[in-house]
């Protein structure tokens, strides 16, 4: 059977703003798009923490931070789920000025609800082994990956982002988190690099009797070459944490040996976290071909062009420097792997974000590898039900994929690029 799915985005960039100010990938980031058909979603509140001001931890527009949540029942009753919301950095003034008239820099501008699917999905045939457990999201509006600690009082911008991860953990912790029995730290694009970053941070909330894991979902962001050889996201990180005094709050057995700015990448932070971690990625990272490998900074005559709207239409020196891209991710990972606390679910797709959509989480034909789905590798892992190091064959071998495509460009709106995301057809569970 064929599925097709269109989701259209409603994010937009400026045309005198580059893309790494705010992408307009940057829904990849969570599923925020159009709801898949059948039964509606769970639709949970936002509530904005009252207490958070008095302690410093506020938005970029000076707004309090928030979160979603909706609570465990049964047997998941004193188990907790915690998903760091995504979307994109800010990494100077502008960029961050930019930033605070949007749901990802204030509280003002964030929806009132959010629908919980996928790993945050209270239904059991959508959400098996975490369905019952209290599931919260928390709102990202600092453009740091909850780790910036400073300001700019002339630009009038608060950079609190490791003052609203405290501010809300120990909102939690008062609703109840404190009594946890087992606890998983998770988080989409920059949330699953914050979920990196305070994955040990998280373990140390709890009493050692707690079963305290990470899961880091499209969040090993490379320090890679882009395709004119220059160094996008290290420029890019550079400026988050310069900006934002983002060093503070690094782990300091990394900052010991490399410079702040290679202590924001997760291949140079995975082997000092302590706590189980689980990566989850797209070998082919959607959101890194767009915007780390080959932005239109790096490529001004557009020779990607076609190639990044449809990787069908990559050609084969394209495709070889993908795959030089998965194999610096797979050997980033190695040491990594080595471990028996360690996860891995890299399937060859291009794709970002797949937890919480639940098209890629856990539906009738959603990505395997080995014939797994996602949900079910990561539940394995969680409850050391097996060892789980799912490594994806190279493309094209996978034909279960949900490959997101750049669908149209439309010019008609003037001083603004809307993307619409196309999911290819999937065609069954079987690899060729």
């Amino acid at each position: 059977m064929k599925v097709i799915l269109l989701v259209v985005f409603a994010a937009f960039v400026t045309t005198n703003v580059r893309s790494e100010y705010f992408s307009p990938l940057s829904s990849f980031v969570e599923n925020d798009g159009v709801p898949a058909p059948g039964p509606p979603p769970l639709m949970v509140p936002l509530t904005l923490i009252q207490g958070a001001a008095s302690k410093g931890a506020v938005c970029l527009d000076g707004t309090l931070p928030g979160y979603h949540f909706h609570p465990g029942f049964g047997s998941g009753a004193n188990s907790w789920l915690i998903q760091l919301e995504g979307g994109g950095w800010c990494n100077n003034i502008r960029s961050c000025v930019f930033r605070k008239t949007t749901r990802r820099g204030s509280s003002k501008y964030m929806e009132k609800q959010l629908a919980f699917t996928g790993i945050l999905s209270n239904k059991a045939e959508e959400n098996p082994d975490f369905f019952n457990w209290n599931r919260v999201k928390v709102r990202y509006c600092d453009g740091a990956s909850f780790t910036g600690d400073s300001q700019n009082e002339a630009a009038q911008l608060q950079f609190r982002g490791q003052k609203i991860w405290l501010s809300a953990m120990e909102e939690l912790m008062s609703r109840g988190m404190e009594k946890a029995n087992q606890a998983l730290l998770s988080g989409c694009s920059a949330g699953g690099l914050a979920s990196i970053l305070h994955c040990d941070e998280f373990r140390s909330l709890f009493p050692g009797s707690t079963k305290v894991k990470c899961l880091s979902d499209a969040g090993f962001f490379l320090d890679a070459v882009d395709v004119s050889g220059g160094h996008t996201l290290r420029n890019l990180f550079g400026g988050v944490v310069n900006l934002q005094e983002v060093q503070k709050n690094l782990p300091k057995s990394c900052l010991s040996q490399l410079d702040p700015t290679s202590c924001f990448f997760p291949q140079n932070l995975i082997n000092h976290i302590e706590t189980p971690l689980f990566l989850l990625n797209a070998a082919y990272d959607a959101w890194q071909v767009h915007e780390s490998l080959a932005p239109s900074s790096a490529d001004p005559h557009g020779f990607w062009k076609e190639c990044k709207s449809n990787y069908l239409k990559c050609n084969s020196s394209q495709i070889q420097f993908l795959q030089d891209f998965r194999n610096e991710m797979l050997n980033d990972m190695k040491d990594f792997s080595r471990t028996s606390q360690t996860g891995l679910f890299i399937n060859s797709c291009f794709a970002h974000c797949q937890s919480e959509r639940q098209d890629t989480w856990f539906a009738d034909d959603s990505p395997l590898i080995n014939n797994v789905p996602v949900a079910i590798a990561v539940g394995d892992w969680y409850f050391e039900r097996k060892t789980v190091k799912a490594v994806d064959c190279a493309y094209p071998c996978d034909n279960t994929c949900h490959n997101l495509v750049v669908k149209t460009l439309n010019p008609r709106l003037k001083g603004a690029v809307p993307f619409s995301t196309n999911h290819s057809t999937f065609h069954g569970s079987k690899k060729k």
